[in-house]
Order: structure tokens, then C-alpha cells, then sequence
């Protein structure tokens, strides 16, 4: 259940909750840079509930809201969703785009890291 089909305020919503487990409306409001108004933040939070990406439960007088899949199964998801539409099923190509944009950023440990990261798929995939 990846972020795509999200209006950027609802992605918004999602990263805020994500950051903080749980959250009121008037707590993703206030997390929020340039925030609508309280009822607007209350109407994006009852859509994202419409569509199945957050749940809340009463507490005292005030809903708090949670997201309904947790973030790395969403970000699992969200590279799916990217693997599919974008780059034919095929993660070479993922890796590829991902260094050529990214190559200037990363660190020697950071390539390091991700070089370990293709061993130990090699040695997982025999």
C-alpha cells in the first residue's frame, strides 16, 4: 500500500504519522508546513481512513490516528509500485537510475554498505 494515489497533503498526512506512530488532527496540523485549517486536516484524515491508509481510536475526547500498515511495508510497496511502472520489473534498472542520480551523494560506506547488501543476496540466492 504505497503512497502513489495520495494527494501531496494526504502524503503529507501519512509522513507525519509515520514519524510520530499516532497522532490527533490537531497534532498532523500542527506538524504540518503551510497547514490548512483544523477541519480541512480532519476531512483529509477521514478520506485517507475512506481509503484504507489510517485508522483511529478514541482517546478521551479527541480521535488519534495510525497508519494501517507499517512504514517499511509500505515503502516495500511504494518500490514495487516504482519497479513495476517504471522500470519493467527489473531492479537492474532500479539500481542503475538510483546510482546515476545518487552516485555524487554517497559515501564510500554507503556504496560499501549496498555493495554487502548484493554479496549476501548472491550468497541467499544458491
Amino acid at each position: 500500500m504505497a503512497l502513489a494515489g495520495l494527494s501531496r497533503r494526504e502524503r503529507q498526512i501519512m509522513e507525519i504519522l509515520y514519524r510520530q506512530g499516532k497522532a490527533s488532527a490537531a497534532d498532523v496540523r500542527g506538524g504540518m508546513e503551510d497547514a490548512p485549517g483544523y477541519s480541512a486536516v480532519r476531512a483529509m484524515l477521514r478520506v485517507l481512513e475512506d481509503k484504507g491508509r489510517v485508522r483511529h481510536q478514541a482517546e478521551g475526547l479527541k480521535y488519534v490516528y495510525a497508519p494501517v500498515v507499517t512504514r517499511d511495508k509500505a515503502k516495500r510497496s511504494a518500490v514495487k509500485h516504482l519497479l513495476d511502472t517504471f522500470f519493467s520489473d527489473s531492479p537492474e534498472q532500479v539500481v542503475a537510475a538510483l546510482l546515476d542520480v545518487s552516485s555524487k551523494r554517497l559515501t564510500p560506506g554507503e556504496l560499501d554498505r549496498m555493495a554487502e547488501m548484493i554479496e549476501k543476496a548472491k550468497r541467499e540466492g544458491k
